[in-house]
């Protein structure tokens, strides 16, 4: 838990509350904190102040790095509390399939698409599932062309619309454009945080949430809806004020429950998901009209996060989901062992 990226926070507030609610009894649980060098060290717990965790001694798997140690990490199971790049993009996940040891949530492919929210939009479109209108900007054609980025935007774009890293979660780097000279400073915000970002249409209506639990068999929980007490629901407003408001189970109809459970599942296959994932929508008010937004592989865990609140509502208790979060990533671990990995002529 902790990590490099910009969600570094959040990931120790998640990292609290799942360990707070694993079952002590069932599991020894060795918690390993990762400042935001990329550095390494055994903590008693997640529950010790940041000031605390910050001290002591460290080490690190660069060779040429002064706190390279040879200390041995041995565990039946690793579960990746690390949100944001580094942690929730691949890259962790593939260290642990290179050390050939099981571990909780997305795999790397799975981790790496829905990262990255462009990637993800362009198979969900590519599955005829329904996406908000968007263009995928790179920094490099931003620094040259910026009067026609800007000029294309505001003919293809009514205000409000959204700006957004492609990479990043927790709503870091987020910008609601409501006057289109607000454009450019909200594509520089963006790009400070990504290479690559998006614009994308503002809906007005409903944000909805959905829970995905499982590997070949996924199941998806009662979706939630977040009513932001600001205009959309940003990292203030999830980490700070406190003051957004959650309709969990939303208030839908049976068969609106039923789109955002299949949608989440389509989702979720179309990137191969396994383990689990927090899928995003938006309602249209007029219409009605379920939008996808995006997947997240490792959903925020926190006190007040959806993915374990909606599963609560369905049935299955933070506790109980921890640990079928755990059974999820022991049984793939051990599928994949039973396929063959070398070709011997």
């Amino acid at each position: 838990f902790g990590g490099r990226s910009a969600e570094h926070e959040v990931s120790l507030i998640s990292a609290t509350s799942i360990y707070k609610n694993l079952d002590k009894k069932k599991f020894e649980i060795t918690s390993i904190y990762i400042n935001k060098k990329g550095d390494w060290k055994i903590v008693e717990s997640p529950l010790l102040a940041a000031s605390t965790l910050s001290r002591g001694d460290f080490f690190s798997f660069l060779p040429w790095s002064k706190n390279v140690s040879p200390l041995t990490l041995d565990a039946d199971i690793y579960f990746p509390v690390l949100h944001g790049p580094y942690g929730e993009d691949g890259t962790i996940q593939g260290l642990f399939e290179m050390a050939d040891v099981p571990f909780v949530g997305a795999s790397v492919m799975d981790s790496a698409i829905s990262m990255d929210k462009a990637i993800t939009k362009i198979i969900l479109k590519a599955k005829n599932l329904p996406v908000v209108k968007h263009i995928i900007l790179q920094d490099q054609d931003w620094e040259k062309q910026k009067e026609a980025i800007l000029s294309k935007i505001k003919e293809e774009f009514p205000i409000p619309f959204f700006v957004k890293p492609a990479c990043l979660g927790s709503s870091v780097g987020i910008s609601k454009v409501k006057e289109y000279g607000e454009t450019s400073a909200a594509l520089d915000e963006a790009f400070r945080y990504d290479q690559k970002i998006l614009v994308e249409e503002g809906i007005k209506g409903q944000e909805l949430e959905c829970s995905v639990l499982g590997n070949d068999s996924p199941r998806a929980s009662l979706p939630g809806e977040i009513i932001p007490y600001r205009e959309f629901y940003d990292y203030r407003d999830k980490y700070i004020d406190g003051k957004t408001r959650f309709a969990i189970p939303a208030e839908l109809t049976s068969s609106q429950i039923e789109e955002v459970q299949h949608l989440s599942l389509e989702a979720y296959k179309a990137v191969s998901c396994s383990g689990m994932a927090r899928v995003d929508f938006f309602m249209e008010e007029k219409t009605e009209k379920i939008y996808l937004s995006e997947l997240n592989t490792i959903p925020g865990f926190t006190e007040i996060s959806m993915y374990p609140k909606l599963w609560e509502v369905s049935g299955l208790p933070f506790p109980q989901l921890l640990e079928q979060l755990i059974e999820l990533g022991l049984e793939r671990h051990k599928k994949k062992k039973r396929r063959k990995e070398n070709f011997i002529p």
